[in-house]
């Protein structure tokens, strides 16, 4: 081979050669971006879950009272006077609007998900998507004790919804993601992770359990809205009901949901479940004189004969220790524990007996209407009857709606404070009495409570007595 031809040669193998290099670093360079792409898990699950995401505007009216004589110039003492003079004030009525969020649970029936406290008091809902879509909503059903409210709107076609998720095998540190309303702005989406779980929150009103905390920013307005796993799915609902929390956000357990959830679309309130024990908080004193070496639980003080309790086999006397792997260590524990439980679910109990630590399953179940009068009875020591012609007669009743009073056990709280036979019972609670079957729901559905307030009518007055209800699960 001739030199020139060897030279030759030569420049071919280097220009392939850079040429390689060339090709070789565009790949590598092409693969790096691809494997960098911006559209990250957190991008996809946004995307995904945004169209059935909602704003909740709910318009509500406040009552003020307002001086017809302020604002003039006027003195004073002239002022406090004609307040005085013209007392009680005129009462002027104010609109406000509170904003929330939601997110849409079925399309294809129309149902949003979102908190009680975004609009408890609503005299009007709108509900906007992110392609600006408006629609009014009604409500289905609330739940003040979780918190959670199920609102509907009618479209012409199948809504977007979102994908449910498991709240039951959360793990602490994993990504989350949040979208909501926070202070007006739609459709904001702050991230973090799952700080804890099976959190506890006190309110001004109540003691909310079971809550999942995260640092994702969770503010007013985020109420009601998603919290979702990286995937995408429903595993919380957003609550801005702790004020003091600073990089702190809470939601409601979606698996805890769901049963919330089911009750109020078939019925339009939360079906509680009956266990049928009467419980105390245990402390140094009685663990004491039972011989137990704990001072934290509740303590079974009785067992309502034929109830699910009793037909487990508890027995007054037993310490409860846990109920489905939730320690009870307060009255509170237990009650909300309770209030998680649905009709026909089997739970765990874990107690204390005699020393002995025992295991019982037991089948909660609906709390039988028929035992309603009883209750009455016992607790609030009257005999109800419905307000027919011959209970009319009897005590000059001219109305048709509401039930009677027919007697009245001596001592009890109604008769010290002057209920008598013939006083008609029209309102237990918030819930209207017209019938019979209304007072025993009533009586059913407050029968937990310390007390309950009645509004009773004698002639053409009426009166609302506050009156004394046993502690009773």
């Amino acid at each position: 081979m001739t030199k020139m031809a060897i030279q030759i040669n030569k420049k071919i193998l280097l220009f392939l050669l850079v040429g390689s290099l060339v090709f070789f670093f565009i790949t590598v360079k092409n693969s790096f971006c691809i494997v960098v792409t911006r559209e990250n898990n957190v991008v996809r699950a946004v995307r995904k879950v945004s169209p059935a995401v909602v704003n909740i505007s709910s318009q509500y009216e406040i009552r003020k009272k307002s001086n017809p004589f302020s604002g003039y110039g006027m003195d004073p003492l002239l002022e406090n006077f004609f307040r005085d003079f013209f007392s009680p004030e005129l009462e002027r009525g104010e609109k406000r609007t509170s904003l929330g969020s939601g997110v849409i649970i079925d399309g294809n029936r129309g149902f949003v998900l979102t908190n009680t406290h975004v609009i408890e008091k609503a005299t009007t809902i709108n509900v906007v998507f992110n392609d600006n879509r408006e629609f009014e909503a009604t409500i289905v059903g609330m739940d003040p004790d979780s918190d959670l409210a199920v609102l509907k709107i009618e479209a012409d076609q199948a809504l977007p919804a979102i994908q449910m998720g498991d709240s039951g095998d959360i793990m602490i540190g994993e990504s989350v993601i949040a979208i909501g309303n926070p202070f007006g702005f739609s459709h904001t989406v702050t991230t973090g992770v799952v700080s804890a779980v099976n959190r506890s929150i006190k309110t001004a009103e109540r003691v909310f359990h079971e809550f999942i905390q995260t640092d994702a920013s969770i503010n007013p307005g985020n109420s009601g809205g998603p919290l979702l796993n990286i995937n995408g799915e429903l595993i919380g609902i957003n609550t801005a009901i702790y004020a003091q929390a600073r990089g702190i956000g809470f939601a409601i357990p979606i698996n805890r949901a769901k049963r919330i959830i089911s009750d109020l679309i078939n019925y339009g309130e939360v079906v509680r479940a009956w266990i049928g024990m009467m419980v105390q908080p245990l402390d140094v004193d009685l663990a004491e004189y039972l011989n137990i070496k704990s001072d934290v639980g509740v303590i079974v003080t009785a067992v309502e004969p034929q109830s699910p309790a009793a037909r487990a086999g508890m027995v007054e006397g037993d310490l409860i220790l846990s109920i489905d792997g939730l320690p009870i260590t307060d009255i509170s524990d237990y009650h909300s524990k309770l209030k998680s439980i649905s009709v026909d679910q089997a739970i765990s109990v874990k107690l204390n007996r005699k020393g002995k630590k025992e295991e019982i399953l037991i089948q909660a179940s609906v709390f039988p209407l028929a035992l309603a009068l009883k209750i009455a009875s016992q607790r609030l020591g009257i005999t109800i009857e419905d307000l027919n012609e011959q209970t009319r007669t009897k005590y000059g009743i001219r109305m048709r709606k509401g039930v009677v009073i027919v007697n009245m056990r001596r001592g009890s709280h109604l008769d010290r404070i002057g209920v008598r036979p013939g006083d008609i019972i029209r309102r237990i609670g918030e819930e209207r009495v017209d019938h019979l079957t209304d007072f025993k729901t009533a009586i059913v559905k407050y029968r937990n409570q310390p007390s309950v307030v009645l509004l009773i009518q004698r002639d053409d007055h009426l009166y609302h007595i506050n009156a004394p209800m046993k502690d009773n699960g």
